[in-house]
């Protein structure tokens, strides 16, 4: 989890404004912390007080994905892989999570729910058996985001366990999208190029 966080970041985090975090400050209910140059900020514990929770042993995850139903097997394999790495890297397993969908799609429900466990400090490491199985596009910004909550993405990068027909199916799902807005865009070419006309400016 991340140590320090700014009034905005810790209000976001419990969803309460800067305005209630400043009243809580001068009331004393939620005092703030200050850096040398005299900057507020707030700790994890802070988070854990507000919350009215207790500090717990943050957990070890892992997480598989398929594209459909249908790769029933696929999943099989992959938990498999992923449980034997687990154990011989001496990891004890904590929450086991699957989700069905492409990973094009960031509101996957358990990938949301475990974005969501990262950002307040219950997830110490996520186990993955390749990049693709978390996202398939922008994973390092996903690892970034982690990292700033104290969680290791731990990735066993196992080509094998990255289905060549699914990438072929997401990018086919790229191209149609692009597609689509193309197609979108020269039904209305010539009211855009008259709008680019109205604003060419005339010549000295």
């Amino acid at each position: 989890m991340k140590e320090a966080f700014s009034p905005k970041e810790f209000g976001r985090l419990i969803a309460r404004t800067t305005g209630t975090l400043q009243r809580w400050d001068r009331k004393g209910i939620l005092t703030a912390k200050r850096t040398p140059t005299n900057r507020r900020y707030y700790t994890y514990e802070d988070y854990l007080r507000v919350a009215g929770r207790k500090p717990a042993q943050r957990l070890t995850v892992t997480y598989c994905r398929v594209l459909s139903a249908g790769q029933k097997s696929d999943l099989e394999r992959q938990r498999q892989a992923v449980e034997q790495f687990c154990i011989a890297s001496g990891r004890s397993v904590d929450l086991r999570l699957e989700d069905v969908g492409s990973g094009l799609n960031y509101e996957r429900r358990r990938f949301v729910d475990l974005m969501e466990r990262v950002e307040i400090g219950e997830i110490k490491e996520i186990v993955v058996a390749h990049k693709d199985r978390l996202v398939r596009f922008g994973f390092e910004w996903f690892e970034a985001f982690c990292k700033r909550h104290g969680t290791e993405i731990v990735v066993m990068n196992a080509p094998s366990l990255s289905p060549e027909e699914e990438m072929e199916k997401d990018l086919l799902s790229i191209i149609h999208c692009f597609s689509s807005r193309l197609y979108g865009l020269r039904r209305y070419k010539k009211s855009i190029d008259a709008m680019i006309r109205s604003k060419e400016v005339p010549p000295p």
